[in-house]
């Protein structure tokens, strides 16, 4: 047998004993939206489910189509402008390229999941974002172009992806059910409840971690949305003003049965859940300017809710407890407005720590040879 055979056969015996030194761990996910229910995914794709790989549970208050994500537009498309973290933009661009192999996938359509191309406009020129190499077809706006958006001096175009998680959450849950992953509906009011029962908590609990955990960064970024029957609109149109800050300028977001998705409020520290009369003139009276024909429609929903803020993403391993009380803890929430465009890298980067324990558990089981 040649040396490079024998290295295969040994890396694969070495990934079969991990694997197995997963199989027993009971592990607990908090949190039900895209962030807990894709990073059960990357974990039982990696171990697949019991009894051979580790059973987990999924517990949350609220599952689809009752969370936030199941009302959002889910626009792919990272911030625009400020620093981005390196490790956000590798996140980010595994999840485009995780989306991207599944359009000509028979799923796409129960995933809630298409192409869509539009424009990013700015009052001033500004530097070109860390994603321009992720989406397709990034190039600036001809003068052309950008006299159709009176205001608005410089932008983009790309063609990138919208997933709507009002397909896409029941899509991951019936992939779940798949591998035996089970579901509870329960409030959970302490990590350390879960500690008796489970050797590994995966926390993905958005907003619920300021209380939770507690993390006095997280906090509600509130948003509210108008969303009307406008089939004609194809593309999706994103404004920028620097000076109002992140969010606080009209977007228009098309849906894939002509409902679109009309927004432009970040208020940061608001817990009103309640629609207001205000937000929805200033909403109206700023998508109706950028894209006039849209006071011609008419409004099928409107909704509030909160984006979990926090200054930079939590996603690190802690060690609750000592001795026989012991259980090892995964951090994985503080993803703002953008935990679509950013779930799957970071679940990604859960399996990798979730794989970390796991040798550490092997490491601590004496050997019988």
């Amino acid at each position: 047998m040649t040396c490079g055979f024998i290295a295969s056969l040994l890396r694969m015996a070495e990934a079969l004993e991990l694997q197995a030194s997963a199989g027993g761990l009971r592990v607990a996910i908090v949190g039900a939206g895209v962030i807990g229910l894709s990073s059960a995914l990357a974990i039982v794709e990696h171990y697949g489910g019991p009894p051979l790989g580790p059973t987990i549970t999924i517990f949350a208050e609220a599952f689809s189509p009752h969370t936030t994500g199941d009302h959002v537009a889910g626009l792919w498309q990272p911030y625009p402008y400020g620093p981005v973290p390196s490790v956000e933009t590798k996140w980010n661009r595994e999840t485009f390229q995780f989306l991207l192999k599944f359009l000509n996938h028979a799923d796409v359509p129960e995933m809630g999941l298409f192409v869509q191309s539009g424009y990013n406009l700015f009052k001033k020129r500004v530097p070109d974002p860390p994603w321009c190499d992720i989406v397709l077809g990034f190039r600036h706006l001809t003068q052309d172009e950008l006299s159709l958006f009176p205001g608005w001096s410089y932008g983009w175009f790309n063609t990138t992806l919208m997933l709507e998680c009002k397909n896409y959450l029941p899509w991951l849950m019936k992939k779940l059910k798949s591998y035996g992953i089970k579901f509870i509906q329960k409030k959970v009011n302490s990590l350390m409840e879960l500690s008796l029962s489970d050797d590994v908590i995966i926390n993905c609990t958005g907003m619920q971690a300021a209380h939770l955990v507690p993390d006095k960064e997280v906090q509600p970024g509130r948003g509210q949305l108008t969303k009307v029957y406008a089939p004609w609109l194809k593309h999706f149109y994103s404004t920028h003003d620097e000076q109002k800050g992140l969010y606080n300028s009209p977007y228009i977001l098309p849906g894939s049965t002509g409902v679109v998705a009309l927004g432009g409020i970040l208020q940061l520290g608001n817990w009103n859940e309640e629609v207001n009369d205000e937000d929805r003139r200033c909403i109206w009276e700023g998508c109706c300017k950028l894209v006039p024909s849209l006071r011609n429609t008419h409004v099928v929903e409107e909704w509030a809710g909160f984006r979990p803020c926090r200054s930079a993403i939590r996603l690190e391993r802690e060690t609750l407890g000592s001795g026989f009380s012991k259980v090892e803890l995964i951090h994985n929430y503080g993803h703002g407005g953008y935990g679509i465009t950013i779930h799957w890298g970071c679940a990604q980067a859960v399996a990798a720590l979730f794989e970390e324990i796991c040798a550490e558990k092997k490491r601590a089981v004496p050997s019988h040879l």
